[in-house]
């Protein structure tokens, strides 16, 4: 297959109730949160792992960042991994998450630096959120103390509302000679949307995605660019307090007015929307189609 030939932007929002989107290991494992404004933020290394597990458990797509035990259930090292392919080039054509977002590491004395195509921004809540501090027992003593079960302890978010941006740059890919294709691409997305319904997990149960758009372009070294910050979230509640998605709602003026406004460069845009989420055109609730009309849209085949 040939190497993509077009741009593309992707705005994906996604919702948490009680969990912990991306606990910050430093930190108690809290969730990350801007002191200075409140707002939630995610890495993309997390979504970047939520698309690879995806693609490996569920689509059966060789990964190469994975966690693989040996037979003592030691976790194999990089280098321990890349004995598993033959040359450089065997593990790009094998490992989908290569092609997709890169790496840096050695392949038989042969240093790897490919810039991914794929490139995400920090997700961020587009609201306030509130940090709450969640105890609990368990039945089982630990080793200490046998005589009663020891104590829970966890950082959660009783709500939040996550935006992630980002880009798939098709001259990164030609440029590294990056064999990433149409197909890996959908299939990224298909990862994005699943992937993240399918993270069930005690710290993450509760994760909800809530509207995708893909922006594919014509051609040409253009992209319209922060799409995360061309929406916002309106409600009458204070936004610490928001705890359901049916308590506001997402105004995309800004994003239809960029679209209108570029529509000569673009080819298509591919939308998904989960029936709860409110969408908005100048405070006025409005439906997905009525919403990007006269836009050439489609819809995402999963």
């Amino acid at each position: 297959m040939d190497v993509i030939q077009n741009r593309s932007e992707i705005l994906f929002l996604y919702d948490v109730t009680n969990a912990n989107p991306n606990g910050d290991p430093v930190d108690e494992n809290k969730p990350r949160i801007d002191e200075e404004t409140g707002i939630n933020l995610v890495s993309d290394v997390r979504l970047k792992r939520t698309i690879r597990d995806y693609l490996y458990d569920y689509l059966g797509k060789e990964v190469f960042v994975r966690e693989i035990r040996d037979n003592n259930s030691n976790l194999k090292t990089k280098e321990d991994r890349l004995k598993d392919f033959n040359s450089h080039q065997d593990l790009i054509e094998k490992c989908i998450d290569i092609r997709l977002f890169g790496a840096t590491t050695a392949v038989k004395e042969q240093t790897m630096a490919l810039t991914g195509p794929v490139q995400f921004k920090y997700g961020r809540s587009l609201h306030r959120v509130d940090l709450t501090y969640v105890k609990g027992t368990t039945v089982m003593p630990s080793q200490a103390d046998k005589k009663q079960g020891t104590f829970t302890e966890r950082y959660i978010l009783p709500y939040s509302l996550i935006a992630f941006w980002g880009v798939v740059n098709e001259k990164a890919a030609q440029a590294q000679n990056l064999p990433l294709t149409d197909e890996d691409v959908d299939l990224m997305m298909e990862a994005i949307w699943n992937g993240t319904k399918n993270l069930i997990s005690g710290s993450k149960f509760g994760q909800i995605p809530r509207f995708l758009l893909q922006i594919i372009y014509k051609g040409g070294n253009f992209y319209i660019g922060e799409l995360d910050k061309r929406i916002a979230i309106q409600t009458e509640k204070e936004e610490e307090k928001i705890r359901d998605i049916s308590e506001f709602q997402v105004e995309i003026s800004p994003l239809i007015k960029a679209l209108q406004e570029n529509q000569d460069k673009i080819k298509e845009l591919r939308i998904k929307a989960d029936d709860r989420i409110i969408l908005a055109k100048n405070g006025e609730p409005v439906g997905v189609e009525s919403a990007f009309s006269g836009l050439p849209t489609a819809s995402f085949p999963f």
